[in-house]
């Protein structure tokens, strides 16, 4: 049996160390291109079509390229296949580096972004298609990352590990790493991608260090044809009674998010008058938010049971959509962003723990795909609604309320998923699965 498995664990410690180590830096990179890329693309067009685009752009390989990923996570080794994708991501975003470089002289100050109008179609384009492209290599390296997870942390503390891992996560990627970008653009436009660049080659280093063989236990034959081994994750996860609504509900949430999400930096900017600077501050509301989950939810899910964990988190996370719609001040719209990043923390931990208890080893690469293909899927598709009825409105209702609309609609979805996971994802639902997962471990 190779080591660095589900059931064989050599040095855990200091893999999940060097495993949140990496986690960290990728983050704090990914932080600062957070505030760097919409910047960015605010100061290539006006158009809310095309804002969106981009976040079309960085989603749509989740819903291309999901269920292929599992397959290959069942087939390699995980730990490799993570260092590839994070060496390729910092190919192209040092690429990117290069192209906002040669190109700074015609780029706008960041304070001057929202007073430009003609579109750079150049690097527009350039932008586009490298976001797709990391889009690709985040698939694959996320995917390899959540199943790595449980052959270096022990089934009962996967919940506190979770929690810890997006704790920190959260905190470099929205606390620290959105301020240190805000002030980077004022220095210059790409020295937050040539420094996003670089976490990204030292994120790969790290992970390298990690010893053991992560390949799966019974790893899927390589000559099998790997419609067949797709075909198995999706006949696991279909027939099961709680992940399959789970998988349904959290596609319709993350749809809905993005759908408000896809205008935000023009929300921020016309709406709020928010600089670049204001603009990381309101985005760290959800780092304190997520910090504060990290630790609580294990706890909270203890005491209040994981269903009802979920249930506050979507009937939250919709009033909270609805208070960024009405909001008149910055204020308002970061405390919602803090409370929605907790929740939505809340969220993850109590299923994606779940899932990496209940899905057998050989099959979690593979049933995750599926599961992130029906969740994350859907990211691409609310974007470009999003973009759409901001471009519809846009007329009809003045600039600010087509903006605001999307926030709307968000809220209304999440208000209408609340009866669904109440009545299929409560803790009686949650707790008669875990048993099982023990036997099958």
């Amino acid at each position: 049996m190779p080591t660095g498995t589900i059931r064989q664990r050599s040095d855990s410690r200091s893999g999940f160390a060097r495993l949140l180590a990496a986690s960290t830096v990728t983050n704090i990179g990914d932080g600062m291109s957070a505030i760097a890329y919409p910047w960015l693309a605010s100061a290539l067009t006006r158009q809310p079509l095309l804002i969106a685009v981009v976040a079309v752009a960085q989603r749509l390989p989740w819903l291309v390229l999901s269920l292929p990923a599992g397959v290959i996570t069942d087939r390699v080794d995980r730990r490799r296949l993570i260092v590839r994708m994070d060496v390729a991501r910092g190919a192209v975003t040092a690429v990117i580096a290069l192209a906002v470089l040669a190109r700074s002289g015609s780029l706008p100050a960041p304070g001057a972004v929202v007073d430009t109008i003609a579109t750079d179609t150049v690097l527009y384009s350039v932008l586009v298609l490298a976001t797709l492209l990391l889009g690709c290599a985040e698939v694959l390296r996320d995917n390899a990352a959540q199943t790595l997870m449980p052959a270096v942390v022990d089934g009962p503390n996967l919940e506190r590990a979770n929690g810890r891992m997006w704790a920190i996560e959260s905190a470099a990627n929205q606390f620290v790493g959105p301020p240190l970008g805000s002030l980077l653009i004022g220095v210059a436009f790409a020295l937050p991608f040539v420094i996003d660049a670089g976490s990204f080659f030292a994120a790969a280093g790290l992970v390298a260090t990690i010893p053991g063989s992560f390949r799966p236990v019974d790893a899927t034959d390589e000559h099998r044809p790997w419609r067949d081994d797709l075909r198995d994750g999706i006949r696991w996860l279909r027939s099961h009674h709680v992940l399959w609504p789970m998988a349904i509900v959290l596609g319709i949430m993350n749809g809905a998010d993005a759908l408000a999400g896809a205008t935000l930096v023009i929300f921020a900017q016309e709406v709020l008058s928010a600089g670049p600077f204001l603009f990381a501050i309101i985005g760290a509301g959800g780092a304190i938010g997520s910090i504060l989950g990290g630790w609580a939810v294990p706890r909270l899910s203890k005491r209040l049971g994981g269903g009802t964990v979920l249930v506050i988190a979507v009937a939250g996370i919709g009033a909270c959509a609805f208070a960024v719609a009405i909001a008149q001040t910055w204020v308002v719209v970061m405390i919602a962003f803090s409370i929605t990043a907790m929740l939505g923390l809340g969220w993850n931990v109590v299923t994606v723990s779940l899932r990496q208890s209940v899905i057998p080893d050989h099959l979690l690469g593979r049933v995750n795909s599926v599961y992130r293909f029906m969740a994350w899927g859907s990211i691409p598709i609310g974007a470009l609604i999003g973009g759409v009825l901001v471009t519809v409105l846009d007329g009809p209702l003045d600039r600010s309320s087509a903006l605001r609309a999307p926030w709307l609609m968000s809220a209304a979805i999440h208000i209408g998923l609340i009866s669904i996971v109440a009545r299929r994802l409560n803790t009686a639902a949650l707790d008669a699965i875990r048993p099982t997962a023990d036997a099958q471990r």
